[in-house]
């Protein structure tokens, strides 16, 4: 694994910046014979660009999949797939000033000291705009498991302090924050175009469940499922904590109460999210992300330049005020990829689970 590649037996390589040419994924690994539909990409892909409504950023990108590699009459061979997505919509105007200065919550300061260089447009390749390339992985990644019937569902469990207390799977589409609570949705529309009014922003709490999970993805000790889909996760900008099952709740009980006992019929309860030992254990696999406020806003904020000199900053541009609506297909596409992975190395030990 490098820093722009994930994935043993499948992996990915991104590429591009948000304000350069283009953006890209290499997925290497793919299996050959593959009939792969184009479309169900570019409806991935749709799920997830910007411009589409009041609680994301206004910026327009069409996001169209070009594939240039690995792909003959619709099916893949088995060389490394490329696809590529052209940034149409490129404005840099607002960040000519920004060329010095290190914007709160961001990581120009990071970079800069890592590389002695940095791309200011957008944030270069520490913009969310790289999880383009993402979602089309996972898209991709989903067409592997099809066989299994593996499904993988994200939603918008929480923005600010409003709570889905409702799971309704048929609308979590038809809202703009994609959450499974009607009333929750309007709420937490209400909560955001506040933030963004106020010149803020505001967090929130992405939940994936992957159903109809075979039993043995996931390798000890440092491959553990878990393990890996954390490390996934966590490399999604923004995301500042992921919980695996029952999560954060297991400190404040016994063993008694967080086992999950089991009958001849399977496990009574799922505190441990789908994965024993690192393992599946074929009960659902549950994860949730901690999704921080978007650090660019529009109200002052103190900060430095790169000579060390003090700056009051006003971020400009367009960004979303809450990342979570967006962020949802980009945990699905991850947590689909590590599944994918996970059952290619599970078939090179020849003990590929059966498929349903």
């Amino acid at each position: 694994m490098s820093a722009n590649s994930f994935g043993r037996f499948l992996t990915m390589t991104t590429f591009g910046e948000s304000h350069g040419p283009a953006l890209g994924v290499v997925l290497d690994g793919v299996p050959p014979g593959l009939v792969l539909d184009v479309d169900r990409v570019q409806e991935a892909l749709d799920r997830r660009r910007p411009g589409t409504s009041s609680v994301t950023s206004p910026r327009s990108e069409a996001d169209r999949v070009e594939v240039l590699s690995g792909l003959y009459e619709s099916t893949t061979t088995g060389a490394p797939l490329a696809m590529l997505f052209r940034n149409e919509d490129v404005d840099s105007a607002k960040y000519l000033a920004l060329q010095d200065v290190y914007r709160p919550g961001h990581a120009d300061f990071t970079y800069h000291q890592k590389y002695g260089f940095r791309d200011p447009r957008g944030g270069g390749r520490s913009s969310g705009r790289e999880t383009v390339a993402r979602v089309a992985a996972g898209a991709v990644a989903s067409q592997i498991l099809a066989p299994w019937q593996i499904h993988v569902r994200g939603w918008v469990a929480q923005v600010g302090d409003v709570v889905a207390e409702v799971f309704d799977p048929a609308v979590i589409d038809t809202n703009p924050v994609r959450c499974p609570d009607p009333a929750a949705a309007e709420a937490m529309v209400a909560c955001i175009e506040a933030a963004k009014e106020a010149g803020d922003s505001v967090g929130g709490r992405i939940r994936v469940r992957a159903e109809h999970m075979p039993i043995g993805l996931g390798d000890p000790v440092f491959a553990k499922l878990d393990a890996v889909l954390a490390g996934a996760l966590m490399s999604i900008g923004g995301v500042k904590a992921v919980e695996i099952g029952a999560g954060c709740a297991v400190v404040g009980r016994r063993g008694s109460d967080n086992n999950d006992q089991r009958d001849r019929t399977g496990y009574l309860s799922n505190h441990a999210g789908g994965v024993l030992g690192g393992i599946s254990n074929g009960d659902p696999l549950e994860v949730a992300l901690s999704v921080k406020p978007t650090a660019s806003i529009g109200r002052p904020q103190q900060t430095v330049d790169a000579q060390g000199s003090e700056r009051i900053l006003e971020v400009e541009g367009r960004h979303d005020p809450c990342l979570c609506p967006r962020i949802v297909p980009v945990a699905e596409a991850m947590v689909t990829f590590c599944l994918a992975d996970a059952l290619l190395a599970q078939r090179a030990l020849g003990r590929e689970p059966p498929v349903r």
